[in-house]
């Protein structure tokens, strides 16, 4: 498999996995599949209605946005992990609007597509966690997305979410790490929590002002006008 999939690399070290050519079309071919299903469930959710040119428009706009944001990186940490401008937030929006199934799929697919920014994982278990399982948790805030403040709670659910799977990552796979100092499940909650936490409170911090949180709720509205 190794070499039809994934090759190996030293660019994190000599037990590292890089996705091939191959690799790369296979895992584009899952994300079009969620994206697929994505819409399916938008389908029978709108009861046989069609689904707007406007509603894939967001969608497509909120991922682009949630990509492009990623790469602005406010401070990266030393082996992975980063405070990006609101990218997170993106992803939270799609389940915000459109409810959990929505949310979820568009966000595990969203977790694949970081994964093709840079695919290289260790193991497929490893990939699983802290990419699909890890930014899936974003989609979350969808069953948040008819609650009073369910942006916040939404956002708080998914980082959370986003923060469970890392910490897991952390102790099962990346527990030599950890300094001889500091148990390894500390240490994967520091670790963790100082970049997602940071990002975190950023983004509420934006959120608590009362002309963003009316000009997301506006943008909520027009998202599901038919």
């Amino acid at each position: 498999m190794n070499h039809f999939f994934a090759t190996p690399t030293s660019e994190w070290n000599n037990n590292a996995l890089r996705l091939t050519p191959l690799g790369i079309c296979t895992v584009a071919a899952v994300i079009l599949a969620l994206l697929l299903i994505v819409l399916l469930i938008r389908y029978r959710e709108s009861h046989s209605r069609k689904i707007t040119t406007k509603q894939l428009v967001f969608s497509s706009a909120a991922m682009a946005l949630a990509l492009v944001t990623s790469m602005v990186k406010l401070f990266e940490m030393p082996m992975g992990g980063s405070v990006t401008l609101l990218s997170m937030l993106f992803i939270v929006l799609i389940g915000y609007w459109f409810g959990p199934y929505a949310g979820l799929m568009t966000a595990i697919a969203y977790g694949l597509l970081q994964f093709v920014m840079e695919p290289i994982f260790y193991t497929i278990p490893q990939m699983l966690t802290d990419y699909p399982l890890a930014f899936g948790a974003l989609g979350l805030s969808g069953f948040f997305s008819k609650q009073k403040y369910g942006l916040i709670k939404g956002y708080l659910a998914g980082v959370l979410g986003r923060y469970f799977f890392a910490f897991l990552s952390g102790i099962i796979f990346f527990a030599s790490y950890a300094p001889e100092t500091m148990a390894a499940p500390i240490y994967a909650l520091a670790y963790n929590g100082s970049y997602l936490g940071a990002e975190a409170a950023i983004t509420l911090v934006l959120l608590a002002f009362p002309p963003v949180s009316k000009a997301l709720a506006q943008v909520k509205r027009l998202a599901l006008e038919e």
